[in-house]
């Protein structure tokens, strides 16, 4: 079973593969809940804080209201945890219910009566890094449509409890997955962040061809260190990485251009979409 998912990956055309939606000729920028926010699901005890449409919500109204949307901070972009412990009965990921009670369709709305971008996370494994439900092979086309029918504008595909093999199919599946959507979904690999960032394990010139985006690099921390350890890792690489950038392809420093530096370097995500 493996070999043939396999030999079919290789035999996709070059169009075939290639993520063909039109989004991101410039770098998006918005905001992420994880690195502030983590896994809280904890809802009883800390409402304002944990990882609830309420979040979200109060995140877009900031976002519309505040003047950030007019600088181009127009995505909002839920992270792990979202979702309920089990699928559905037809096999789709859902909310979690009771932090979710409306549903990401209209919390989807919410945003787009506001101008703004919803995202949201996904994980190319067995499990999501936190424990959630994740995207295997068999659910790749399952999920894309899912996201689609959420109107969901972003998708953050994340690769904990895979492997370098696994990784190599699934993540060219997804893309093929999102055309087939007919949705212009932007789509975000962290493959390289997986296989160590560089070549020749990472290849490129592949990335361009089927993510908008890409993480190179480990998780922020809520540490100066942990900031600099990024910038320091894309300084010393930038002549890997700084020719892999574009129009509609970019890496990611995950949240290190977004939240505290106005400008680095041509690659990062720093312009308005």
């Amino acid at each position: 079973m493996i070999l043939a998912v396999v030999v079919c990956v290789l035999a996709f055309s070059k169009a075939a593969v290639a993520l063909d939606n039109g989004l991101m000729r410039t770098p998006p920028m918005g905001w992420l809940a994880w690195e502030r926010f983590r896994c809280d699901i904890d809802c009883d005890n800390d409402p304002k804080n944990c990882i609830s449409e309420n979040l979200f919500r109060d995140m877009a109204d900031r976002l519309a209201e505040d003047g950030w949307k007019e600088l181009g901070y127009v995505y909002v972009n839920i992270d792990d945890c979202w979702s309920s412990m089990d699928r559905d009965n037809n096999g789709r990921l859902q909310p979690d219910p009771k932090r979710f009670p409306g549903g990401i369709a209209n919390l989807a709305r919410y945003l787009h009566d506001r101008g703004l971008k919803l995202g949201i996370y996904g994980d190319l494994g067995t499990h999501t890094c936190g424990g959630y439900p994740g995207t295997t092979l068999d659910k790749i086309q399952t999920d894309a449509q899912t996201f689609a029918d959420w109107g969901v504008d972003m998708l953050k595909l994340d690769g904990c409890y895979s492997n370098a093999s696994y990784q190599e199919q699934g993540y060219p599946l997804m893309t093929k997955a999102l055309n087939a959507t007919g949705r212009p979904i932007g789509y975000s690999c962290s493959w390289p962040a997986y296989q160590g960032g560089l070549p020749p394990k990472v290849n490129y010139t592949l990335l361009g061809e089927i993510c908008n985006l890409w993480r190179n690099y480990g998780d922020i921390q809520d540490s100066w260190d942990s900031v600099l350890n990024i910038i320091d890792w894309f300084f010393d690489n930038q002549d890997v990485l700084q020719p892999a950038a574009g129009p509609g392809r970019w890496n990611d420093p995950d949240m290190v251009s977004q939240e505290h530096f106005t400008l680095m370097c041509e690659s990062d995500s720093i312009i308005p979409d």
